[in-house]
């Protein structure tokens, strides 16, 4: 289950950020607005239970959300995408997941969890704008299916086919909502063409 975005102001903002000359401030608002419209797609199929409303003209009937959201960002480029989620969904739960890719192995290493004892939410989006290797998404989605979430999906906007085949392969029922697979890694594991380092180009650290 692997979604690439068709959206024309998804196409648009990728090209901005793919930009060497997007500076950080610019990055940092177009990184919200893509993972705003990549969250808009992955929640299509979210539950809802009827609920009426009074208006100023009177009753109608409209729609509450039944599921619970959990945005877990890896840290430390997932944070980026989380202002953009939370402005369409300011209810849901933030748990942060820290992870650092071994620049000798390539290979996650945790040193970040901030899970809760038992799942609060029925819903896990796991976000982090590069799915290069997949190593980190893996181990998220490990860390995450131990605790107990029963749904998960990833939200990413870039991929390399390396990486959505890693995270396919490891975790076949998590859906994989990405705006764009590039054409593959380079030997340092960086995805190409690409957008650089995410983390880096956001915080101003490159």
């Amino acid at each position: 289950m692997i979604y690439e975005s068709k959206h024309p102001l998804v196409k648009h903002k990728l090209t901005l950020l793919r930009d060497v000359r997007t500076k950080p401030k610019k990055f940092r608002e177009l990184i919200q607005e893509v993972a705003m419209l990549l969250c808009y797609e992955a929640t299509a199929d979210l539950q809802v239970t009827d609920r009426a409303v009074e208006t100023p003209m009177g009753l109608a009937q409209g729609h509450e959300l039944l599921d619970k959201i959990g945005l877990i960002p890896i840290l430390r480029a997932g944070l980026g995408m989380v202002q953009g989620i939370w402005q369409m969904m300011p209810g849901a739960e933030v748990w942060h997941i820290g992870l650092y890719r071994d620049e000798e192995t390539l290979k996650p290493v945790s040193y970040y969890n901030k899970l809760p004892t038992l799942p609060t939410v029925q819903v896990c989006l796991v976000l982090d704008p590069m799915l290069a290797t997949g190593g980190s998404a893996v181990a998220t989605i490990d860390i995450l299916k131990n605790w107990g979430a029963e749904r998960i999906k990833f939200v990413g906007i870039l991929a390399a086919p390396e990486g959505v085949d890693a995270l396919h392969q490891a975790h076949p029922d998590v859906p994989i909502h990405i705006a764009k697979i590039d054409s593959h890694l380079n030997e340092i594991g960086y995805i190409v063409p690409g957008l650089g380092d995410a983390g880096d180009r956001q915080f101003g650290t490159g």
